[in-house]
């Protein structure tokens, strides 16, 4: 499967989920290593957009391809979800959530909702999982950010 990520350059080849680890995200808390990905190139510029400030939009992005290659794969339907995973800013339900499904290392890919389209999704990659190795970047592109998306 095909997964793809906008990230600032200097980070685009890293694949150890460090910065989520660090800072944590809707899915997820700080400690808990995992990389965001989206179905599609343009879903991942909308959930960088939505969840980065124009202030801090770094001059050099990259989109990045990633393949997952036959890394097992967990589908979690909406109706699982806490009932607040929409909310913004994202509520430590869904952090707890995601957590907890990462840390049980039961599958390296997450397809999950988008929060924003929720007929979109976006995958969560466990870099801690035996099938992580399978993840291979196949291309990465720069990427201009039209700050027009900001206004």
């Amino acid at each position: 499967m095909i997964v793809y990520r906008l990230a600032p350059t200097k980070f685009a080849n890293d694949l150890t989920g460090e910065g989520a680890r660090l800072y944590g995200g809707r899915w997820n808390h700080p400690g808990i290593a995992c990389l965001y990905s989206s179905e599609s190139r343009a879903l991942a510029v909308l959930e960088y957009s939505v969840n980065t400030g124009a202030d801090h939009i770094p001059p050099a992005l990259s989109i990045i391809t990633i393949e997952t290659g036959t890394a097992s794969i967990e589908e979690i339907p909406e109706s699982a979800l806490p009932s607040d995973w929409k909310s913004a800013p994202a509520p430590s339900s869904t952090k707890d959530f995601g957590s907890a499904i990462i840390k049980s290392s039961k599958t390296a890919v997450i397809k999950i909702p988008s929060a924003i389209i929720t007929s979109e999704h976006n995958y969560l990659l466990n870099p801690t999982h035996p099938d992580a190795r399978e993840f291979k970047i196949l291309e990465l592109t720069d990427f201009h950010y039209d700050l027009r998306i900001k206004e």
